[in-house]
């Protein structure tokens, strides 16, 4: 039987864990309907898990006993961040929530010379990654900053990324994906009407890998999520 998961700050040193969150206490009570007694899985968001019992509940509080700690083994090895231009609220929040099921560790939402929708719910789109997280049965949750105009995500990936990948429709390597051996791989995903040709030309001067996903033309949000699963088990 599955087992719920649940993303806190919890401190696993000691064998009794009382929580004092209102959120968690109603998603246990009146969304899970979780009876006293049964098994659960508490992640405090490094890649640590314990399986616990739940002891008590009530509107305020919640009560774990713990039965075993151990580390997250799903957690893909590769440190891939996805600068998505904002789209559409919907679209974006779709791409935020499938990036972070296929294993993504940073998103770093892009604002483009063709970006419309700017905008940013950053605690909303939270709560879609804490769920999407406990879903799709990760350790870690991932970072999602702050929107960044494009120069300035440039500079960032050059930082922190061993090679950032530029997706253009217009490239003539059709589906040429890199063979990734990279520990740290950044991914930039255009808006609906696709890169400018300023910005393609930063791109190659920054010396990213430039490259397509063949043939066809995806839209956006198709785009960031086939990428996204191409760079963490290619």
């Amino acid at each position: 039987m599955r087992m719920n998961r649940f993303f806190g700050d919890f401190d696993f040193s000691e064998k009794i864990i009382r929580v004092f969150d209102k959120t968690l206490a109603n998603q246990l009570k009146n969304v899970l309907r979780t009876e006293i007694n049964e098994q659960l899985i508490l992640c405090d968001r490094q890649g640590n898990e314990a399986i616990a019992i739940l002891n008590k509940i009530d509107k305020n509080e919640s009560e774990f006993e713990i039965i075993s700690v151990g580390k997250n083994e799903k957690e893909p090895e590769r440190y891939v961040s996805l600068y998505c231009s904002m789209l559409k609220r919907e679209n974006f929040e779709w791409v935020v929530q499938k990036a972070t099921e296929i294993g993504i560790k940073e998103i770093v939402p892009l604002i483009c010379a063709r970006t419309i929708k700017t905008g940013f719910s950053k605690e909303r789109l939270e709560k879609i990654i804490k769920e999407a997280c406990e879903q799709s049965g990760r350790g870690i949750l991932p970072i999602l900053n702050s929107p960044l105009f494009f120069n300035s995500a440039l500079t960032f990936a050059k930082e922190n990324n061993n090679i950032n990948i530029f997706f253009d429709t217009e490239e003539d390597n059709k589906n040429n994906f890199p063979n990734l051996k990279n520990k740290k791989v950044g991914l930039f995903i255009g808006p609906e009407g696709g890169f400018n040709e300023k910005e393609k030309s930063l791109a190659h001067e920054s010396n990213f890998k430039m490259t397509s996903l063949g043939k066809l033309v995806l839209r956006a949000e198709t785009a960031a999520v086939v990428a996204s699963y191409l760079a963490i088990h290619n």
